[in-house]
């Protein structure tokens, strides 16, 4: 079972502006938010840096620039997009450069780039016209690459928290997400729907996932710290997300302080066609 469902898929065209109020929800505790966040692993960023034409690359949905500076570090040119701009800010205060706009709606001003990335971002993005956007900025043989963590905690941590979800918040959806989902389905959903709008802009070659398999112990104070930035928690009453910390953190007592998350990070890559 999953800790922590998808941030959320794309929200239906008739509900902009709750879609625009969950996306910038993050922007509550941007500090937070980078200082706890897994970063994407390295291998991830070398496969992308070596199938892409050049180190120019566009973050889109940068946040605080966790993956920019990771892609920064491989030795790339990274400019982001991000619509909050609280999370800008601290990119820029970071070292990224950063420009506030949703994607869709971000002017490119005659730039192109040799990659498209977007780190846990792209499901706040149209698939259609994101795709659209994404060919019209990206040079031929350029690549864009959609990616996500999926977070699997052990089994008798797993059952803990669903347990303390079930109780402190039963009618959100995380609670009834955990109880009918396995930890990948909902991300391969959101991939899914990413490849079929990939495809129908004709300017990409056949979509690839690639996966990346690692482990992270946290302890108490560590997951504490990271739950709260996560979408499903970001806009929860004070109240109730202080039940939610107080039953987690029981919780992880139990387990003797510690456990181990099983990461799977799934990437999306399709390279754009001269």
């Amino acid at each position: 079972m999953p800790t922590i469902p998808p941030e959320q898929p794309h929200t239906p065209k008739h509900e902009p502006q709750h879609a625009r109020q969950a996306a910038e929800s993050f922007g509550v505790d941007a500090e937070r938010y980078d200082r706890t966040r897994a970063r994407y692993p390295d291998t991830l960023v070398e496969r992308i840096v070596a199938a892409s034409p050049g180190s120019e690359v566009l973050d889109v949905g940068c946040g605080t620039g966790i993956a920019a500076r990771q892609f920064q570090a491989a030795g790339c040119t990274v400019l982001g997009v991000d619509p909050d701009a609280r999370m800008a800010d601290f990119a820029r205060r970071s070292g990224v450069e950063a420009e506030v706009a949703t994607f869709e709606e971000w002017a490119p001003a005659g730039r192109s780039f040799d990659a498209v990335i977007a780190g846990t971002a792209w499901h706040w993005v149209d698939p259609a016209a994101g795709s659209v956007k994404a060919a019209q900025v990206l040079r031929p043989r350029g690549m864009l690459a959609i990616f996500s963590h999926v977070p699997q905690p052990s089994p008798d941590a797993a059952e803990a928290f669903a347990e303390v979800y079930q109780r402190s918040m039963p009618d959100s959806p995380i609670s009834r997400q955990m109880s009918t989902m396995r930890p990948l389905d909902g991300y391969e959903a959101l991939f899914a729907k990413a490849a079929d709008g990939i495809r129908e802009t004709g300017w990409f070659g056949e979509p690839e996932q690639w996966r990346f398999e690692w482990e992270q112990v946290y302890t108490r104070d560590e997951w504490l710290d990271q739950l709260p930035t996560s979408g499903a928690f970001t806009r929860l009453p004070p109240d109730t997300l202080a039940r939610v910390l107080e039953g987690i953190g029981a919780a992880i007592d139990a387990l003797g302080g510690r456990f181990t998350v099983h990461y799977t990070t799934v990437a999306g890559t399709a390279v754009r066609t001269g």
